[in-house]
């Protein structure tokens, strides 16, 4: 686990939980504090199979990143990406294509100390520290232009980051901001959770109370993100659904569809 012996000094809160810390908390990660452990046990009384989520939005990144790799799409943008783990964006992108450009967006700082560290000897990998929600600072940064050419076909990824916008955050128009920015032939990449129970929504009421986001949006809501592209089937659905390898339990679990998922082409 980190220690607090100069998290200060980097400009990390460990007062408060943070997202990417959370988040690494359910995937066993080693980046985090009390502060965000104490968080996610408050969000296993309400949903205890929440680590398992953690694994299924993982595993919906491989496949959709191998999806992308695999219609010809070598630049991809990883919004609010976390800290790094296993199977990262640009691990599994590379091991399709050599050639794949990956660019990690995150505003917490463990994720650019974490990040460089990790990416030291990959010239075709970027870390921004930047807020997602300043689209024409992630734009225009140097790192973002000097990997990503915005004349050929990019994809978007939003992997379980937009359900940490409120709504007055107006995160269908970031969505539209990013996918105005790249050229047809392009993809959109949304994992969200999803309203589908009665423990999602205690669930919101945990995350919104404890960390001060979390909306857990419908699936007509999810879906509606898609709005204008062409969204690929089998549209937006809970993640082991989404193309999967193997064979799907036939009644999913309550974890099992506290997220959904999808991913549309732009023409």
């Amino acid at each position: 686990m980190a220690d607090n012996r100069s998290e200060r000094n980097a400009g990390i809160d460990t007062t408060r939980p943070s997202i990417a810390r959370a988040y690494d908390v359910v995937l066993n990660g080693k980046d985090n504090f009390e502060v965000d452990r104490a968080f996610v046990a408050e969000i296993v009384k309400v949903v205890p199979e929440i680590y398992d989520v953690a694994a299924y939005n993982r595993q919906i990144l491989g496949r959709g990143v191998r999806f992308l790799s695999g219609q010809g799409i070598t630049q991809f943008v990883d919004l609010g990406s976390g800290l790094p783990t296993e199977e990262n964006t640009h691990q599994v992108a590379q091991r399709a294509n050599p050639e794949s450009r990956v660019v990690y967006v995150d505003n917490d700082p463990m994720v650019l100390a974490h990040g460089r560290a990790l990416l030291a000897e990959n010239d075709r990998t970027a870390v921004i520290t930047s807020d997602l929600r300043d689209t024409e600072a992630i734009l225009s940064d140097p790192a973002f232009k000097n990997l990503i050419d915005l004349g050929r076909p990019v994809a978007v990824m939003l992997v379980g980051i937009l359900h940490h916008l409120h709504d007055d955050e107006d995160p269908r128009a970031i969505v539209e901001a990013y996918m105005a920015a790249v050229p047809p032939g392009s993809y959109l990449f949304i994992t969200h959770f999803c309203a589908s129970t009665q423990e999602s929504r205690d669930a919101e009421r945990k995350y919104l109370a404890l960390l001060g986001t979390g909306r857990f949006r419908t699936p007509e809501e999810i879906t509606a993100f898609f709005d204008g592209f062409e969204l690929l089937d089998p549209g937006v659905v809970p993640l082991p659904l989404w193309r999967p390898d193997g064979p799907v339990p036939r009644k999913l679990t309550v974890g099992q569809q506290l997220m959904y998922g999808g991913i549309a082409y732009k023409r």
